[in-house]
């Protein structure tokens, strides 16, 4: 896997070999069909995107359509196809369309993310995991909580699939993660902590003052999430991957600031857990969000990919 080098906050991460770098297969490759032979485009999508070219011409195993999104050529296993159709949405992201949020919640059949206890580990199977990490490689900055940074410790990179590390974003409001969490000491990829403005000279003075994002508070005391949107497209991070936990994706989702969701549910019952997705309450059936969804078999889970913009 290339690894990312230190680059100053904010910055996308470089890598030893770049992925415009690396050729394309040519249109007699599909017949190679096989995830291994895909992903390696999908990441030069991406690595396409963030540096504003036009989509890939034709001449590769896959095609740009008049409808505006990439197809692919015949010739692919189902497995392949699976995963293309799954990504799809995300890899058409172009121009404008490139200021787009996806966010991935685990969860049981009854809605819990994690026991009552906060025990989340294994609700999913591994293959949660791997699309977890491909979304984050896909992603130009992956976000978390205060509580999932401080209970997790995650580290927030890329390394059960290949690809460049994000930037790791964390939302930290009132200063309640430790300053030595291994998000901000690790080096692995760049950091931003982001805080109430009340609390800017302390982040600053831990992180220095260009890993620090200080929003002033919405009239209902929250982080105001359309404000940070904006603040890390400035910072050229315009695809962003919420990755937890529910009570972040849930405030992504309240202030119309979530495209996409992908939902795992695990064949299992906790009982009185941490829920997952809140939304805004329905008080009939006719108020319920019912978005455009799509599933696909992940294992013994099933992923819904629910179209939150449709």
């Amino acid at each position: 896997m290339a690894r990312s080098r230190p680059c100053r906050p904010g910055a996308r991460p470089t890598r030893e070999m770049t992925l415009s770098a690396v050729p394309l297969p040519h249109a007699g490759a599909a017949a190679q069909a096989g995830i291994d032979a895909l992903w390696p485009i999908c990441l030069a999508l991406a690595q396409q995107r963030r540096e504003g070219r036009p989509p890939l011409a034709d001449g590769v195993p896959l095609r740009w359509t008049e409808a505006g999104g990439y197809a692919l050529r015949p010739g692919w296993d189902t497995q392949a196809e699976q995963l293309f159709a799954l990504l799809k949405p995300l890899l058409d992201r172009q121009g404008a369309g490139a200021d787009w949020t996806i966010a991935q919640l685990g969860q049981s059949l009854d809605g819990c993310i994690a026991t009552h206890c906060g025990d989340a580990f294994y609700v999913n199977g591994p293959e949660g995991l791997t699309h977890l990490h491909r979304l984050r490689a896909l992603s130009d900055a992956v976000v978390v909580g205060a509580s999932t940074a401080s209970l997790d410790d995650p580290q927030l990179t890329v390394r059960h699939v290949a690809g460049p590390h994000p930037v790791r974003v964390v939302l930290d409001p009132r200063l309640r993660v430790r300053a030595d969490a291994r998000v901000f000491r690790d080096g692995a990829a760049p950091t931003l902590l982001v805080c109430e403005a009340a609390h800017r000279a302390q982040a600053q003075a831990r992180l220095g003052a260009d890993q620090v994002i200080a929003l002033a508070p919405d009239a209902d005391g929250r982080l105001p999430l359309p404000a940070l949107r904006q603040a890390l497209a400035e910072r050229g991070l315009r695809t962003l991957f919420v990755e937890g936990g529910g009570v972040t994706v849930s405030q992504f989702a309240q202030q119309g600031c979530l495209d996409r969701l992908h939902l795992i549910v695990a064949p299992v019952v906790i009982g009185a857990g941490r829920p997952g997705l809140q939304v805004r309450r329905a008080d009939a059936m006719a108020q319920a969000l019912r978005p455009p969804t799509r599933t696909f078999a992940m294992g013994g889970d099933v992923l819904w990919d629910m179209d939150l913009r449709g």
